[in-house]
């Protein structure tokens, strides 16, 4: 059984933030990188699968430079048996569905039995690399995953929907899912696993045909202050014509 678990180091704002002199990214200065919490639940899912299956492998593709290998690392430590990262700087900055089709060209490779992602990453929030890449590779995939039982040939799987409903699915694989925090409970990597993660190779691919970007960033600013609440007092009639003031007075 194989798995390939798809991650990112993502970048985590500090208290203080600027932009580089093209504002169209923040000054690495003031960021610091981690794996995605995301990543984190999904690789512990693959992990876990493997080991209720009795044998398998984890692989573990990222994109991005040198200093994404750190993420990589981490999925090691936890347990994973290797780690691929793909790069070229034509990647900086690159938008979802380039990374998804990165991704799909390493993965189809692969010749998984499941793909797991994360739902989203912490940075960017767009949920959309992992089903850009299901529908790249032309795989089933099921998003927002909280359980996963694998059968033969399927998986029956949880995903969590508005208001604490879960929809329960039966999906043929391989397959696509994308994982949701609370899944499980990421394992700590012990000493000597961190120590054995960096002596493993991290195989470096450069990239094929990215195509034409589905989006580029403009510009990127703190938006402006507003002037604060008005907390609003009264029966509910009162504060509903007071609410009814407010949107006339912003609509003249």
């Amino acid at each position: 059984m194989k798995v390939v678990v798809c991650v990112k180091q993502i970048a985590v704002l500090g208290d203080e933030v600027e932009f580089t002199e093209d504002e169209r990214d923040v000054d690495p200065d003031f960021l610091d990188y981690a794996l995605n919490e995301w990543d984190s639940y999904a690789t512990e899912e693959a992990l876990q699968l493997v080991e209720r299956a009795g044998e398998g492998e984890v692989v573990v593709v990222s994109v991005g430079d040198e200093d994404s290998e750190d993420a990589l690392r981490r999925a090691l430590a936890m347990g994973a048996g290797r780690g691929i990262r793909v790069w070229s700087p034509e990647l900086a900055g690159a938008d979802p569905i380039t990374v998804a089709r990165v991704l799909a060209e390493v993965v189809r490779g692969e010749s998984a039995d499941l793909v797991l992602c994360g739902v989203q990453s912490s940075d960017s929030v767009q949920a959309a690399t992992g089903i850009a890449l299901a529908e790249l590779l032309e795989l089933p995939r099921v998003a927002v995953v909280t359980k996963v039982s694998l059968g033969d040939g399927t998986a029956t799987v949880h995903r969590e929907l508005e208001g604490g409903l879960v929809d329960v699915v039966e999906v043929d694989t391989p397959c696509v899912l994308t994982i949701q925090t609370g899944i499980n409970e990421p394992r700590y990597a012990t000493l000597r696993a961190i120590k054995q993660a960096e002596q493993k190779e991290i195989e470096v691919r450069e990239p094929g045909d990215l195509g034409e970007p589905a989006s580029r960033v403009r510009r990127m600013f703190v938006p402006p202050k507003g002037e604060g609440a008005e907390m609003l007092d009264g029966s509910p009639a009162e504060v509903a014509r007071r609410i009814k003031e407010l949107v006339e007075e912003r609509l003249k």
